[in-house]
């Protein structure tokens, strides 16, 4: 009897979010928006669901499995990834959301980044479209499949579930309101999504400290707190084990400035009053996320004790969920890390599909394509994406969720950061300097992951980003400077823009 009402919460949930994906298909067949439409949601997007949608796109399972589990096997010494992603959400919003929103409009309504990124240099060469198109492709199918693991061992381990049956059964529901709906359905279910990962994080632990509080009160198994267990300083003392968890963690942050499905919320937000109300929403709602991801591991470790075996730890919100709560409530809960992994992977999804469609199909194979044709191309590469990711989620190879999710943040950081920020703040940025800047940050990033991350401890995301903005400098120095349109248009990107 819990197994079905867990099980319904979950049907439940599911049948929502699909149902919101069918709405916007229908909706949108009335539109004569496009690709724009499709892939930007006309840049209509308010304040609450960009936000939340920003946010949720960016946590995927991680938030509730990994993060926890690290601090409830490790101690507070795994904090610094939380803190780093806070300083870059903040950052993002405050120094890239609101030019990147005006640039991207001035710039031939763009909308993409490759699209940005070439219409901000009024280049006619596709070289930059195609290599961003690319990396894309690589990275996300990735990306997608670290949310795609993280829905097969929840089901696997709720309701006992063939993993890879999971698997399948989530890609295809993540497919169904992607393919059909577009951004304007992908950024409602991600609101829905948020809302729900929000109010799982608030409820458990307290929850769990009033249980705590009660004089019968006994943890289920023996509660053992190393000497470091409450230091943020992993090894006890200020020495290079420390220093490398610190700048890595840190590191983190730099993602931000480089992520494309989170940079185009950033660009669809419809104005800028809403930008500000999106800016204060979205830095709350993460510093909450990430204040109560940390709060779960903390309360587990009381509650649950040596409970969890280390190779188990990912399950510590599963397991706090199911002991405390009602089957259906649990099952309720439970549903928001389904959602961060089905928030983070149609977002993935979608965010290749354009700059496939837009970047590489338009104006490489089919110049003259039509809006629909250009839907339909879209539409196809999240089948062939999905098709890839869920390959690379089912392979005995697989490494996990954490590894997965560590190479494709880190990547797009390296590549795309440097570039987007000095498209915005530097006027002397050329195009082929924003080139350079590309490709090495990948290439370093690549490099660095191979031969050097385990040697040095550092996140490859770090030596990325700095070669990265050097190259895109040095490269910008030596070429020519930019014409006189194109310094007047990183002018008029200064001023507010209403549409």
């Amino acid at each position: 009897m819990n197994n079905f009402a867990e099980i319904l919460a979950f049907v439940l949930y599911l049948i929502v979010v699909v149902t919101i994906g069918v709405f916007f298909y229908f909706k949108s067949r009335k539109s004569d928006g496009g690709d724009k439409m499709y892939f930007l949601g006309g840049r209509q997007m308010n304040g609450w669901v960009a936000a939340l949608s920003a946010g949720a796109s960016d946590m995927s399972a991680w938030v509730l499995m990994g993060l926890p589990g690290s601090i409830y096997a490790y101690g507070m010494g795994q904090i610094w990834i939380s803190i780093g992603l806070f300083i870059g959400t903040l950052c993002a919003w405050l120094f890239v959301a609101p030019g990147l929103r005006r640039f991207s409009m001035i710039a031939d309504d763009s909308i993409t980044i490759p699209q940005y990124l070439t219409r901000r240099f009024k280049s006619e060469s596709k070289a930059l479209q195609i290599i961003c198109a690319v990396i894309f492709v690589v990275a996300y199918c990735i990306y997608a499949a670290s949310s795609i693991v993280a829905c097969g061992n929840l089901f696997n381990t709720v309701f006992g579930m063939d993993t890879k049956t999971a698997m399948i059964g989530a890609t295809i529901i993540i497919l169904v309101y992607t393919f059909f709906g577009g951004f304007n359905a992908v950024c409602w279910t991600d609101f829905i999504q948020g809302m729900l990962m929000l109010m799982a994080l608030m409820t458990v632990p307290i929850v769990v400290t009033i249980i705590m509080g009660q004089a019968d009160f006994a943890p289920l198994a023996q509660v053992v707190t190393s000497e470091n267990y409450y230091n943020v300083l992993s090894s006890g003392k200020f020495d290079w084990e420390s220093i490398s968890d610190i700048l890595s963690g840190l590191g983190w942050g730099l993602g931000y400035m480089g992520m494309p499905h989170i940079l185009v919320r950033f660009m669809a937000i419809r104005s800028e009053k809403e930008m500000k109300k999106s800016r204060v929403i979205g830095t709350c709602w993460t510093f909450v996320i990430l204040g109560m991801a940390s709060v779960v591991a903390l309360v587990a470790h009381e509650y649950l004790g040596t409970y969890l075996e280390v190779d188990s730890r990912s399950l510590v919100f599963i397991v706090l969920v199911r002991r405390i709560f009602p089957a259906f409530i649990a099952g309720v809960l439970l549903s928001a890390i389904l959602a961060a992994s089905m928030s983070t992977a149609d977002s993935q999804l979608l965010a290749s599909s354009s700059a496939f469609a837009s970047d590489v199909y338009k104006p490489v194979f089919r110049k003259k394509a039509t809006n629909k044709e250009m839907l339909w191309a879209g539409r196809i590469v999240v089948i062939v994406i999905s098709i890839v990711a869920l390959l690379i989620a089912m392979s005995p190879n697989c490494k996990g969720i954490m590894d997965l999710v560590e190479c494709a943040w880190a990547a797009f950081g390296a590549a795309f950061g440097p570039a987007i920020l000095l498209s915005l703040h530097w006027k002397r940025l050329t195009y082929k300097g924003a080139v350079a800047g590309i490709v090495t940050g990948f290439a370093v990033d690549a490099l660095w992951y191979v031969f050097l991350s385990d040697l040095t401890r550092i996140y490859e995301i770090i030596p990325g980003f700095i070669c990265s903005f050097i190259a895109a400098v040095i490269v910008s120095k030596l070429d020519k400077e930019p014409s006189s349109d194109i310094l007047e248009m990183f002018e008029r990107s200064k001023q507010p823009v209403e549409k």
